[in-house]
């Protein structure tokens, strides 16, 4: 059958936006490789952007009924079996990372640091195997204010641990978070997380860099609002390098339930209904825009693809 050149043309304007999208089989940006520099410590070459997934340990829960909130206990263990994991516990990954771009170096999320449970807080020994001295950061990008992301930011006696970083933090979850009225009026179970954002920040309050979701935080590093786990929860793209890179802090828990089935909800997730839209946001953009994904909770090194599969999607992390 012969072809008239608007045809040609027509079908090569379709072929190339599939193939901008990822969606076009074989056709999409090669995943870059990962080079694993010790146990924790995972390099990704961008070009002109470099990415350092660094480990900052993990903690493990038994599972029961209440980690996932709207699915039965036995479609949870089914799941976990289903990709080879432990049914009677959880094991959650903590990945802070830092990339370098635009000529700074920045670390998105602090990790737990001397306030986590004995297998956290791991983050500045990985730091010292890759080689990046806490006082060569020059930028903190936090997506939200729970411990496990802030605690890092000063250690026990007081001390900020990045001492050369301007810290950045999104504007909702600031007022959120420091609101005294809302504190005091918190129920117990909460108010450790009150006093732990009042034991980082209190001394830095004008210091802080409050930004919009939404905004540029430094260059090449874009926020998004992402908002659900956290009233003010967000994520971050990177740009400047080969691959566009997305950051979704804790846009998923377990990627084995909430990545596969992005409608469940962890207990974790203070808006259980916005978060669920959050992912299926997210998800949906990572996959339309063949983005690389770093995720603070996601399984080996945090940083990999996603693909769509059945009524979810799959986390592939990047291999040597």
């Amino acid at each position: 059958m012969n072809m008239t050149r608007r045809g040609f043309l027509a079908t090569g304007a379709a072929l190339g936006a599939l193939w901008m999208t990822g969606q076009l089989t074989g056709c999409a940006t090669a995943a870059p490789r990962a080079n694993t520099v010790a146990a924790g410590v995972t390099r990704v070459d961008l070009g002109a952007v470099k990415v350092t997934m660094l480990n900052d340990g993990f903690f493990a829960r038994p599972l029961d009924a209440n980690f996932v909130r709207n699915a039965a206990l036995a479609e949870v263990q089914a799941a976990l079996a289903a990709a080879g994991l432990p049914t009677d516990r959880v094991e959650v990954p903590f990945n802070p990372l830092v990339v370098d771009v635009g000529g700074q170096r920045v670390l998105f999320d602090a990790g737990n640091g001397q306030f986590g449970a004995a297998t956290a807080g791991k983050l500045l020994d990985n730091m010292a195997k890759a080689g990046i001295a806490p006082e060569s950061i020059t930028a903190v990008v936090i997506s939200h204010f729970h411990g496990d992301h802030i605690n890092g930011l000063r250690d026990k006696a007081g001390q900020l641990v990045f001492a050369n970083a301007r810290i950045h933090v999104p504007e909702p979850e600031w007022n959120w978070w420091m609101d005294d009225a809302r504190m005091a009026a918190a129920p117990e179970a909460m108010k450790g997380a009150f006093n732990a954002t009042r034991r980082v920040f209190g001394p830095l309050a004008d210091a802080v860099v409050k930004f919009a979701p939404g905004a540029e935080v430094v260059p090449g590093v874009r926020s998004l609002p992402a908002h659900g786990h956290t009233p003010g929860h967000t994520v971050f793209t990177v740009e400047g390098g080969t691959r566009r890179l997305m950051f979704w802090a804790d846009t998923s828990n377990v990627a084995a339930l909430f990545v596969r089935n992005p409608d469940w909800a962890v207990m974790f997730d203070m808006d259980a209904e916005a978060a669920r839209q959050t992912r299926r946001k997210l998800s949906e953009m990572v996959v339309n825009e063949n983005l690389l994904l770093a995720g603070y909770h996601l399984p080996g090194a945090g940083i990999g693809t996603l693909v769509r599969r059945g009524n979810g999607y799959d986390f592939i992390p990047l291999s040597d």
